[in-house]
């Protein structure tokens, strides 16, 4: 079996751009890493494949069990049977109705809200912690596919049954059962396990909380435009977050939002008043490692300020322009992706 980075539909994701990262990076001396904001994991993961040892960390909980499927995990995988276990109704579980009972008509169908009361409730029987990271993975992925735009930031599953011409979408995704989903992406998700013959680890921390020595510290945290527009994880998958602590969900919703999103966290990488500071803290922490950082060429801070900010830190900062690179959904042509490199 041949390992390979599954399939994404994440905003933001750098699975498209981790071979060009690594050429960039290639010849530096590094064997410890740390990727601080880790996101669909494909970095970390390039990294793994590089047989460097890896240390993912996420602070959302959904992205924390991706790195522990596909970064932490070396062997284990889901057999069939376990998925056709993780698919059936059990006699002896009693099922809740929570996604039934509070998002009729807003992100998916009565009987996909059903489905997924279900096969969550069976996840959480599972006691093998990658089996789990595993069935979850799948889970958060077969949910990403089947939303228009690929994101829960809105009430509009009325998209996926209008009688319209689409610029956007694929109908047949979107009307694909969720079990077949599912299978699909447990499939991608086996064939990605594989061991590098380190001791990897996936974390779900606030960067400000890791500790330990890192030879190197990969950076991709969540940008600012330079109109000040924020892209913010934890609104655009709340609903995948909500799934990680489904038995108090209920605590953490935002009853007053029309798409019923959690309640919102404090976040600095979000407020341009904050995220200088935010980068400054950050580049201070970790400034005895070698410091690689993902950009928008027109974010807040500016390319240069950023850089300014990094060089309080380094002695050498490089500064690598991939030229430019269009995000799904984004309507900026002119941003380019840039690697800034402190060593």
């Amino acid at each position: 079996m041949t390992a390979k980075f599954p399939s994404t539909r994440y905003q933001g994701s750098k699975a498209k751009l981790a071979n060009w990262i690594w050429e960039q990076i290639a010849g530096l001396k590094f064997n410890t890493c740390l990727d601080a904001f880790g996101g669909t994991g494909a970095v970390a993961y390039r990294l793994k494949q590089e047989r460097k040892k890896v240390t993912y960390n996420d602070i959302l909980k959904f992205n924390y069990y991706i790195g522990l499927a596909l970064i932490e995990n070396n062997r284990t995988r889901l057999s069939l049977d376990d998925v056709e276990w993780i698919l059936t109704k059990q006699n002896n579980i009693s099922y809740p109705t929570f996604i039934q009972d509070n998002f009729h008509d807003i992100y998916f169908t009565d009987d996909e809200n059903t489905w997924i009361d279900q096969t969550i409730t069976n996840i959480n029987q599972i006691d093998d912690q990658y089996k789990y990271a595993l069935a979850f993975y799948a889970l958060c992925q077969a949910c990403i596919i089947k939303r228009p735009y690929n994101l829960f930031h809105r009430k509009n599953l009325y998209i996926r049954f209008a009688e319209v011409q689409r610029s956007f979408g694929n109908k047949a995704t979107w009307d694909r059962p969720f079990p077949e989903w599912f299978r699909l992406f447990v499939e991608e998700a086996n064939q990605a396990v594989f061991d590098n013959g380190n001791k990897n680890r996936a974390m779900n921390l606030d960067y400000s909380e890791i500790v330990g020595e890192y030879d190197l510290v990969y950076i991709d945290t969540p940008y600012i435009s330079k109109k000040g527009v924020p892209v913010d994880y934890f609104w655009y998958y709340h609903f995948l977050e909500g799934l990680t602590m489904y038995s108090e969900w209920a605590k953490y919703l935002d009853r007053r939002s029309k798409h019923l999103r959690l309640k919102l966290r404090e976040n600095e990488w979000i407020d341009k008043n904050l995220i200088f500071g935010a980068f400054d803290n950050l580049f201070k922490k970790f400034q005895n490692s070698i410091l690689v950082v993902s950009y928008r060429s027109d974010g807040i801070p500016s390319e240069t300020e950023l850089i300014s900010i990094l060089k309080k830190y380094k002695n050498n900062v490089h500064v690598v322009h991939y030229g430019q690179y269009k995000y799904v959904l984004s309507t900026n042509s002119e941003s380019k992706e840039i690697l800034l490199v402190g060593t």
